[in-house]
């Protein structure tokens, strides 16, 4: 008789709710916490490179047109206000880094002016963005 109740009894079952919880909450604490960068408002094709590196991304990006204009965070600014932005920026952050996207038809002139304006600003962390070179 005893044997019939032991076999009557159900199986442990396992519920696994719990842990689509936990995952479906790291999924959404990733989604918020990710950072998307886009430069905004200007319009600019990269300059092909073999060598290449990832930055960090809480660097400020300097974005240079093929004109010459220079944006700072998405804002124009001349070459004085460059060197402010990026001594208040060198002095609010533990390891400052500057991203410096040039267009493509940059003047080498210009580009030289704005990574020796950023330099000295005080910023040594400086790197030039560009794109990857397919097809070698």
């Amino acid at each position: 008789m005893t044997r019939q109740k032991r076999r009557s009894r159900a199986l442990p079952a396992i519920n696994i709710a719990p842990l689509i919880d936990m995952v479906f909450i790291l999924l959404i604490f990733f989604l918020v916490t990710t950072t998307f960068v886009r430069d905004r408002g200007v319009e600019i094709t990269r300059p092909e490179a073999s060598v290449t590196r990832v930055v960090e991304p809480m660097a400020m990006r300097v974005s240079v047109t093929a004109s010459g204009a220079i944006y700072a965070d998405g804002r124009e600014v001349d070459v004085n206000q460059l060197r402010d932005r990026v001594a208040v920026f060198g002095r609010q952050s533990d390891r400052p880094s500057v991203v410096i996207v040039p267009d493509e038809q940059t003047p080498s002139g210009r580009l030289v002016e704005v990574l020796d304006t950023v330099r000295a600003a005080g910023v040594d962390d400086v790197a030039v963005a560009t794109r990857e070179r397919r097809g070698r």
